[in-house]
């Protein structure tokens, strides 16, 4: 079958942090793409701020080199499962993929949720044993562990045939041989690998167009951009073709302008074919799995196949005393409109609506998913609450499962047992436990999703900020019955609306933690600290000291106050309870009751006790 020899199309999948995106940059750097004085900052794919903060990947993203000749598009894609539905949706664009496991750390569980997903398309592997010169690496174990993980995963066998590249991609080293003194700065072992054992496209432009969306782009003056690849035949500009649309309609549009990708650059071209990842633009309404094909024959590839979001919140319009004081939008309809913008990108995502018309239930793949949206959206100027995360069960078979997930855990051996006795609490199932090496162990379980909520910030504190957790979904299985793995603490709540002052505080300190700083506005019905028991307690944090002009010794106490915790978003959002909300707004993260008045949120309370 006739080939393009000229073009190669990888995706490079990893865990999260196991180096993806350095390589990228690397690859970008000793590749002929980059004029001479061009320079290109670190982790030059991570172009969305919140990615270049939390040092992670969150959207798949593509460039593309030039090495010998030839020219290899190259996708990088997220490590973390939360954002798979990024990684689902682009497997299908290439031929081969670059599994890059770290030297030290080997196999980690969102490294089998990636491979997976290649596997099930029969793609052609390469892996990379990146961090070779890291403390504690051991490249051949860990070659080993990836050869298990193919065997388990059911690859077949010439997947199992993989060749594996050694390097570190911080230093820019690369070599075929795990001894670290055969490192030399070149990724040419990596170029050659590629273009030896990956399949180039076939060729068959001549055959009617059959182009398939897989990621979505927005420009001002062109209008909505589809990025994709072109499986048959050939796509000019002026080309008059046809969509066909998700639900079974089509819709004709004119191509207006082409773009392919060199570096991190699109540049305009006037025809594409069989082979190329090109971006598209003249389609007003295009979405995610869609295929553009010629009007005389309308045959539209399979729709891309996404996993079912596991988790979901309620997203409603700001109803606190503060609403306004913030953001630019504030209202339902502004919020709506962004949510159901963000679907068409975002293809894990689902929304829907609720009995009350200022709130939508919104899914997602996992509660860093649904937080960096609420992210985002506060960064874009939106007001909002949101409602604890919960999961999202399913019935199959006639029986009720709840979804369950993966965990890996390394600490230091003195902080196993407490790790083992808090998620067996948890309803965790302990798969495995063995010694690392250097004090470390790695234990490995089996945890219902809903046991991990709120589970991270007590892992932190279990271990003194020295463990590692990483988990991905599994499977669904029926549900633990008669379990609420809900806050076991109460809260301090402020009876009224004022200014927080430091004599107040130091009344209510004892009580547990204040989340409040002196001079922080707060109003009633707002969460201002946990209480060290697990019953609530309202509170007035605004009091201050009576004014008198006599003075006697002693009279005067010296204001002594603990330093407040203060909350990140993931933190509030795992601190929420069933009767409990997160107002975000551009400015603040605050935590408050659904019922903000004291007397009728007393009187709910007591409702709902004797009603049990």
């Amino acid at each position: 079958m006739k080939t393009r020899d000229d073009i190669r199309n990888i995706a490079i999948i990893a865990h999260v942090d196991h180096g993806k995106t350095t390589l990228v940059n690397e690859l970008l750097k000793q590749s002929d793409t980059l004029n001479g004085h061009e320079q290109i900052q670190d982790r030059a794919m991570d172009t969305n701020p919140i990615e270049r903060e939390r040092g992670i990947t969150i959207l798949s993203k593509n460039t593309a080199v030039k090495y010998d000749g030839k020219q290899i598009n190259i996708l990088d894609t997220p490590g973390h499962a939360d954002f798979g539905g990024e990684v689902e949706r682009i497997m299908r664009m290439v031929d081969g993929v670059l599994l890059v496991v770290d030297a030290a750390e080997g196999t980690m569980p969102q490294t089998r949720f990636v491979l997976k997903k290649a596997l099930d398309q029969h793609l052609t592997p390469i892996v990379v044993i990146n961090k070779i010169d890291k403390p504690g690496a051991r490249p051949e174990e860990v070659v080993d562990e990836v050869l298990d993980l193919f065997i388990e995963l059911g690859a077949d066998e010439s997947q199992l045939d993989f060749p594996v590249v050694y390097a570190s991609a911080m230093n820019g080293t690369s070599s075929f041989d795990p001894d670290i003194d055969t490192q030399e700065h070149t990724m040419k072992p990596v170029f050659d690998t590629i273009l030896e054992n990956i399949p180039a496209p076939i060729d068959n432009s001549d055959d009617p167009l059959q182009f398939q969306v897989a990621m979505l782009d927005y420009d001002d003056f062109v209008g909505r951009i589809g990025i994709g690849r072109v499986f048959r035949g050939t796509i000019k500009v002026g080309d008059s073709v046809v969509v066909m649309k998700l639900d079974g309609s089509q819709q004709k549009f004119r191509v207006t302008k082409i773009m392919g990708f060199v570096g991190l650059n699109k540049v305009e071209i006037t025809e594409a074919k069989a082979g190329d990842l090109i971006a598209v633009s003249g389609m007003e309404d295009i979405n995610v799995g869609e295929t553009v094909v010629d009007p005389n024959t309308l045959e539209p590839l399979p729709i891309l196949r996404i996993d079912e979001p596991t988790m979901q919140m309620t997203f409603g319009t700001n109803t606190s005393p503060f609403v306004g004081k913030d953001g630019k939008f504030v209202t339902a309809r502004q919020l709506i409109d962004r949510l159901e913008r963000e679907l068409h990108t975002d293809v894990s995502l689902r929304v829907e609506e609720t009995d009350d018309p200022g709130a939508w239930l919104v899914s997602g793949r996992g509660e860093l998913h649904l937080s960096i949206l609420i992210e985002t959206l506060r960064r874009e100027g939106y007001e909002l609450q949101v409602s604890r995360p919960e999961v999202i069960y399913k019935e199959i078979d006639g029986v009720k499962c709840e979804p369950y997930e993966s965990v890996q855990i390394d600490t230091p051996e003195e902080y196993s047992g407490s790790i083992i006795d808090t998620l067996s609490q948890r309803k965790g199932e302990m798969q495995n436990m063995e010694s690392v090496g250097n004090g470390q162990t790695r234990l490995s379980f089996l945890v219902p999703s809903r046991g991990l909520i709120g589970y991270s910030t007590q892992f932190l504190s279990l271990t003194h900020g020295y463990g590692i957790m990483n988990h991905s979904f599994d499977k669904y299985a029926p549900v633990v019955k008669n379990w609420d793995p809900g806050r076991r603490n109460g809260t301090l709540v402020s009876i009224n609306t004022g200014k927080v002052t430091t004599y107040a505080i130091m009344a209510v300190q004892d009580r547990g933690k204040i989340f409040t700083d002196p001079g922080t506005e707060v109003y009633e019905g707002m969460i201002v600290g946990e209480n060290a028991r697990d019953n609530d307690i309202s509170v007035n944090i605004t009091r201050g000291r009576n004014q008198t002009n006599v003075r006697a010794a002693g009279s005067e106490d010296i204001a002594k106050v603990k330093a407040p915790v203060h909350l990140t978003l993931e933190e509030s959002l795992e601190f929420l309870n069933s009767d409990e909300l997160c107002e975000v707004t551009p400015e603040h993260v605050r935590l408050r009751k659904r019922i903000l008045n004291t007397n009728e949120r007393e009187k709910a309370a007591k409702k709902r006790k004797n009603n049990r």
